[in-house]
Formats: structure tokens, C-alpha cells, sequence
């Protein structure tokens, strides 16, 4: 838990300021890269909480080293959550490649966000949610069946883990993108979600609850995106500070006055 604290802290203080909104500009890779893997562990850390430590305590009667071992299965399960980011950007700069207007807020982005939060609450129904929440909510199954030895072993679960995580949550995921990635907001109110449907008593009859309130706010988006709550429209003066892209990150380093150096005496 003080690692999701930490990555909390450290996600605040790099976001502030850079919701804009649905289409937020993702910016450079590396620079994506880092503040998506930030914003999952900070996202994500809290709800695997129970699955770490039942690793962990199943590890301290293991031979080896249970904290290094412990270490390499969270590190694992996170680099699954930064594969779905690079997915995601690719597709996001694909989408941009191809300039077919998809994504520009003035034309069909609202409906194009709208129509990925009720595909998100629709994903909420299916099997394949059911059976990948299942799996997240029942941690001592997963590790006492999926117990592997040595660091390699725990790196192997930890990917295991994160998939079926990343099979339960990723529709909650295209709901932050729909309503803005670099949203603090909205990040808090989808890890708010995840954490319930994974760790609280009642988390999986949520499923339903959600799909209905998912397809409910798709429509309202789509339809009257003004009226949403915190939802800042992109392009209304209420968009802020956007993340820098690799053009802009390139122009910003072209544009410094170049380094000179103090005359030597004589």
C-alpha cells in the first residue's frame, strides 16, 4: 500500500494540469510510457493488494528470497498493464495516422466516446468478464494452483495475473481514455470502481450495475456532453494544459538559445 501511495503522490504531481479532456493528446512514447506505467501502478497497486500479500505469505515458507520474489511478481503484473498502454497508443496514433476525423471532438468525438463507454458497460455482460473477476477476486485459488518457483516462477505469475486483470478491467480503461486519460477526476473515480468490483463482498453482483450506468453515461455523453460533470470539453477554454508530443518536445529543444561558455582570464 505505501507503493500505491507513492505512485499516487507521483501521478498528481506529474498530471496536474493536464486534463483535456476526451482526445488528450498522449504525447511522446517515452514520455507516455512512463506517466501511463505511473498512473496503473498508482491505479491498479491498491485492488492486487490482497493478491500480493497472499504471494507473499505463501513465499516466506518457500525456499529462496519471498521479497525479491515478491518484487518480480508485482514488476510483472505491471509491465502487462504498460503492454495494454502501448496497445493503446498505437492504436491512438494509427487512428491519427490515417487523419479520418474520428477522434476531433468538433465532428465525431463525442459519439466515438460515447460509444466506447456503452461498449465498456455492454463488456460488463459477458463471460469473459465473469470469468476474469472471478479470478481476481479469489487470490489464494490463483496462487496456491498457479504457484510457480524461484524469481522466473514469480515473474511468470505475476504476467498470469495481470492478464486476467487486464481481461477484467480493460473496458473500465476505455472509459478513462473516453473521458480523458490525463483526467485526475476521472482516474480516481475508475480506480474507485475497480477496487470495489475486485475487493468488496458484493463486487461481482457490481457487474450489472455498471453496465446499466456505463450505457447510461455513453448516451449522455454523446448526446449532451455539456451537461456531464467534470467532464472538461476539449477545445471549450476549459481544456488545460495538454501533454507535450514528440513534434512539440522537438520544437521546445530547437527553440533553446544554444549554450555558451564563460571566457577564460588571460
Amino acid at each position: 500500500m505505501a507503493a500505491a501511495l507513492v505512485t499516487w503522490i507521483v501521478t498528481v504531481e506529474r498530471m496536474r494540469g493536464m486534463d483535456a479532456g476526451p482526445g488528450t493528446d498522449l504525447g511522446g512514447l517515452v514520455w507516455y510510457v512512463g506517466i501511463w506505467t505511473t498512473m496503473m501502478a498508482a491505479m491498479m497497486l491498491p485492488s492486487v493488494a490482497p493478491t500480493v500479500l497472499v504471494f507473499h505469505r505463501v513465499g516466506l515458507e518457500r525456499p529462496g528470497r519471498p521479497f525479491s520474489r515478491t518484487w518480480a511478481f508485482v514488476l510483472s503484473y505491471v509491465a502487462v498493464w504498460a503492454g495494454y498502454g502501448l496497445g493503446a497508443y498505437a492504436l491512438y496514433r494509427l487512428i491519427e495516422h490515417l487523419d479520418v476525423g474520428l477522434l476531433a471532438w468538433s465532428r465525431g468525438g463525442r459519439f466515438v466516446a460515447g460509444a466506447a463507454i456503452v461498449a465498456a458497460g455492454l463488456y460488463e455482460l459477458t463471460p469473459f468478464k465473469t470469468v476474469c473477476l472471478r479470478h481476481c477476486r479469489t487470490p489464494m485459488h490463483f496462487v496456491m494452483s498457479e504457484w510457480r518457483e524461484g524469481s522466473l516462477g514469480a515473474v511468470r505469475m505475476g504476467a498470469a495475473h495481470g492478464a486476467y486483470c487486464v481481461g477484467c478491467c480493460w473496458g473500465l480503461m476505455i472509459v478513462l481514455f473516453a473521458l480523458g486519460v490525463m483526467s485526475l477526476t476521472w482516474m480516481a473515480v475508475v480506480a474507485a470502481l475497480i477496487f470495489a468490483q475486485k475487493v468488496l463482498p458484493a463486487g461481482e453482483q457490481l457487474t450489472k450495475v455498471f453496465a446499466v450506468a456505463f450505457v447510461a453515461a455513453g448516451v449522455w455523453v454523446a448526446s449532451a456532453p455539456g451537461s456531464v460533470p467534470g467532464l472538461t470539453l476539449p477545445g471549450s477554454g476549459m481544456s488545460k494544459m495538454h501533454m507535450p508530443s514528440s513534434a512539440e518536445l522537438n520544437r521546445m529543444e530547437q527553440s533553446k538559445p544554444p549554450m555558451t561558455t564563460a571566457p577564460t582570464a588571460p
